[in-house]
């Protein structure tokens, strides 16, 4: 995460930087590269349909099954590999996530309104039919990433939610994402990882026909394969490393906002993790907070050189400036811990979602216990999109019902429009029905 040069411009005098990144690369990036390789293979499945899954499943995924697919009684009894603790921990994440999504799907509601007497418009909202969800299981099985796609399209009404989760270490489909899924409401599950996942939900490989959209993080690969099938398939966003933001002023505690800001940095080398405060001294305690944490951190190979190559700390001499450099970074997740967090929310405009108050934290809503969906844009998307949500997977579609009394109100002003068009063909449509009114037609 970035300012803007034109921003920088603007604040001139108005901010410092305490520290700011040793990498000039930026965060995210569409390497050519991994384009052209997912290029490769999307163009070999798509020729050789399952056979050419079935070789990437063996030699990238190291999977020698015959069969991809886990059975119903194994996604059902997923859960008996977790301890009771696991189990109870992921059953609150996915009912917290359904309830919130409850809450979203009850208000998009259909509608109708009689504009003018006997024209009558309104919409419904109807779900897409079918979604593939890839949920990620690495090196962090991400069990939360079910409750927000699969769990959340089912909410919104989609019939059908196939999943797809690469094999762990063991060679293996994780217990805790299949038993977060089972809990989501997914209707099958298969271990596939990478873009043959995506594409085997895309072309329609799985005994299924073709999805409607896929959705869920990945890797580079992922992001790119998502990238092309775009159009074919309808997508949830395109997301770059995590990022994290906050806004803090002299009452935040330091080793908090340290924390805060490392746990984010944990998720990849190249993931951004930037504060903005109100306050020097806060500013420069928690640069000292965040290495001192580092050097205890069991992930410090990864959130380590992630907070030294794309962390930064700026000062901001008012809490305007701060409220103007935030919303031009427009990051992923934003915390806000001040002495005046209303003043903050009611100000900010750009970012994915917004944890307000010093006992809020970003790792509360990646793991699921608090309500919202994580899948948020990044990469400063956060200026023009929204995460995914209920609305996603609804299509908001329009209808109009015309009656025979209001044909003249519209097709005597189409008749003048189209003729001063030239465009004869939708003129006639208009004429047409005069013309049959005016005959006393009773249709």
């Amino acid at each position: 995460m970035r300012f803007s040069s034109r921003l920088l411009g603007d604040l001139a005098g108005r901010f410092e930087h305490l520290k700011a990144p040793a990498s000039d690369a930026p965060e995210a990036q569409q390497d050519p590269l991994v384009a052209q390789r997912v290029s490769e293979m999307l163009g070999e499945i798509e020729r050789d349909g399952f056979d050419a899954v079935l070789r990437y499943a063996r030699d990238l995924d190291g999977w020698n099954e015959p069969d991809v697919e886990l059975g119903q009684e194994a996604i059902r009894a997923s859960g008996d590999a977790l301890t009771p603790e696991h189990r109870a921990a992921l059953e609150l994440g996915a009912e917290r996530t359904r309830r919130f999504a409850d809450l979203q799907r009850a208000g998009l509601s259909d509608a109708e309104v009689e504009l003018a007497p006997g024209l009558t418009t309104g919409y419904r909202y109807v779900p897409v039919q079918s979604v593939g969800a890839y949920l990620p299981a690495g090196r962090f099985p991400l069990t939360a990433g079910a409750f927000m796609t699969v769990g959340v399209a089912k909410a919104a009404g989609v019939p059908t939610v196939v999943a797809c989760l690469p094999p762990g270490k063991n060679g293996e489909a994780d217990p805790a994402v299949v038993h977060s899924a089972h809990l989501s409401g997914v209707d099958r599950v298969f271990v596939l990882g990478g873009v043959q996942a995506l594409a085997a939900m895309s072309f329609g490989l799985l005994g299924e026909a073709p999805v409607d959209m896929i959705v869920g993080a990945g890797n580079a690969f992922v992001a790119e394969a998502k990238r092309q099938l775009f159009g074919r398939v309808a997508i949830d966003l395109l997301a770059g490393p995590s990022e994290v933001a906050v806004i803090a002023d002299e009452t935040a505690d330091p080793e908090l906002v340290a924390a805060d800001l490392l746990g984010q940095a944990e998720h990849g080398v190249n993931s951004p993790a930037a504060l903005v405060t109100t306050s020097r001294e806060l500013g420069e305690a928690v640069i000292e907070e965040a290495d001192k944490q580092l050097s205890s951190l069991a992930t410090e190979e990864i959130a380590g050189p992630a907070w030294r190559d794309f962390g930064s700390v700026t000062w901001a001499r008012d809490r305007e400036t701060a409220v103007a450099l935030m919303d031009d970074l427009a990051p992923e997740h934003l915390e806000i811990q001040t002495a005046d967090d209303d003043f903050y929310h009611d100000s900010l405009r750009n970012y994915g979602s917004i944890f307000l108050g010093t006992w809020s934290t970003v790792a509360y809503s990646d793991k699921g216990m608090a309500g919202t969906n994580h899948v948020l844009p990044t990469a400063g998307g956060a200026r023009h999109s929204a995460g995914l949500s209920v609305s996603r997977f609804l299509k908001p579609l329009t209808y109009q019902r015309v009656s025979k009394e209001a044909t003249p109100l519209l097709a005597e002003a189409v008749e003048t429009i189209s003729d001063y068009e030239g465009m004869a063909a939708h003129q006639a449509t208009a004429t047409l029905r005069l013309e049959r009114l005016r005959e006393g037609d009773a249709r």
